[in-house]
């Protein structure tokens, strides 16, 4: 058997991180209408995939959660906040009345990237631009460190079951790396020490997104969640890591465990 190169991977990793975070930086600058249009839109795009995963047999209905999903994300932007929650879990819901196999594991993951995009509404309006490139920055170091990281020095798996290439030393160094950016922005005066720390947490949460995808990939036997980016399988595959991020920092502002204003 032909050994695969140990950065075979590298090239298109690069080309499309590229691309995403151009589209990604440039509609959290717009803000607004273009803002609120992007993020409906990539949760429309993972909650089709989950559906597609889940129950590879109806095409149809998986791009219609999609589309629901989509009205939804726009609409708990629009209507009264007593209407989030609802609309919210809507597409969730809708999910398990259409769907034939898997419901259990479409809702938990469809409500997921629901209360993702509420958590990067949510930031982008209590933290604007700044905290939104913040975000961006700490996952994608994360991510990049426990490429480089893991791909280097190899060592102990992290969890070899649910994501065999993931080690420990690539899991430390994207901590490590997601702290250096909370102390970068900590020295320019835009936070205090905490936030240090509180970057590494949210490194772990980009993590775990990762490991949740790839638990359900595993679960459904398959490889990528689609093939929407050429050359590197879906939106998920991508987004994976952010969902993760975002879905913790929805819940530490909702409680007030992370106050921007502070910052």
């Amino acid at each position: 058997m032909k050994e695969i190169p140990k950065w075979s991977d590298l090239g298109p990793r690069l080309l499309s991180g590229v691309v995403i975070a151009v589209l990604g930086i440039g509609g959290v600058w717009m803000g607004g209408a273009s803002y609120i249009a992007m993020v409906s839109l990539v949760t429309a795009l993972l909650v089709w995939e989950i559906g597609r995963m889940t129950n590879p047999a109806q095409r149809v209905p998986a791009w219609q959660l999609g589309a629901l999903a989509f009205g939804a994300m726009i609409l708990t932007q629009v209507l009264p906040p007593v209407f989030v929650v609802p609309v919210t879990l809507a597409p969730a819901l809708v999910g398990v009345g259409l769907l034939r196999r898997h419901r259990g594991l479409f809702f938990l993951y469809a409500l997921w990237v629901l209360l993702a995009g509420l958590g990067f509404f949510l930031l982008r309006v209590q933290g604007g631009v700044i905290w939104m490139l913040w975000l961006v920055l700490v996952v994608v170091a994360s991510d990049i460190a426990g490429y480089f990281v893991g791909k280097s020095l190899g060592g102990p798996k992290f969890w070899p079951r649910i994501s065999p290439k993931k080690t420990w030393s690539g899991t430390l160094g994207g901590w490590a790396l997601a702290g250096l950016v909370g102390a970068i922005f900590v020295l320019m005066g835009k936070a205090g020490p905490h936030l240090i720390w509180v970057s590494m947490v949210v490194a772990f949460a980009a993590q775990m997104g990762d490991i949740a995808e790839s638990t359900l990939k595993r679960r459904m036997g398959i490889k990528d969640s689609s093939q929407l980016i050429p050359g590197h399988g879906g939106v998920f595959d991508r987004f994976d890591g952010m969902v993760g991020a975002a879905v913790l920092l929805l819940f530490m502002m909702a409680f007030n465990m992370l106050h921007l204003a502070a910052f």
